[in-house]
């Protein structure tokens, strides 16, 4: 069996946005040469996300107006318990666990085995500094 293990940073510099990162996971898949198996892509900070929906703008604000509706940013500690950490960031723990932490994806004859319109997305809920996304692919 092959794998590989490979990480892409970002540093987002809105405190919200969604970044397009199906190219670099077809990067990784070819560099892998897996043919058959799968592929985990995840968020390694509990502020961001990754997911996988259609490439549309207006989708992704209307992903941004609902998210903000549900946990808006408020940085004082008394909408949020977690700011009372000194955190200002407690509606971005809420936004992932909305939006999800990874998806997988099957590999079938060397590609991401999507439905019609689907790529991946990193989502981005209290940008302004470098976090990180794993990729890791396994399979032969």
């Amino acid at each position: 069996m092959k794998s590989l293990r490979k990480t892409l940073t970002f540093e987002v510099a809105e405190r919200m946005d969604f970044v397009n990162i199906t190219r670099e996971v077809e990067d990784a898949l070819r560099e892998s040469g897996v043919q058959e198996g799968l592929c985990l892509v995840n968020a390694m900070h509990i502020t961001a996300s990754v997911f996988i929906n259609d490439d549309e703008p207006g989708l992704h604000e209307d992903y941004k107006r609902w998210l903000e509706w549900l946990a808006p940013f408020d940085a004082s500690p008394e909408r949020y318990h977690h700011n009372r950490t000194g955190e200002d960031n407690g509606d971005a723990h809420h936004k992932r666990q909305v939006m999800g932490r990874e998806v997988v994806v099957a590999i079938t004859d060397g590609k991401l085995d999507f439905g019609p319109w689907e790529q991946i997305f990193y989502g981005e809920f209290d940008g302004r500094r470098p976090k990180r996304v794993l990729i890791k692919i396994i399979g032969e």
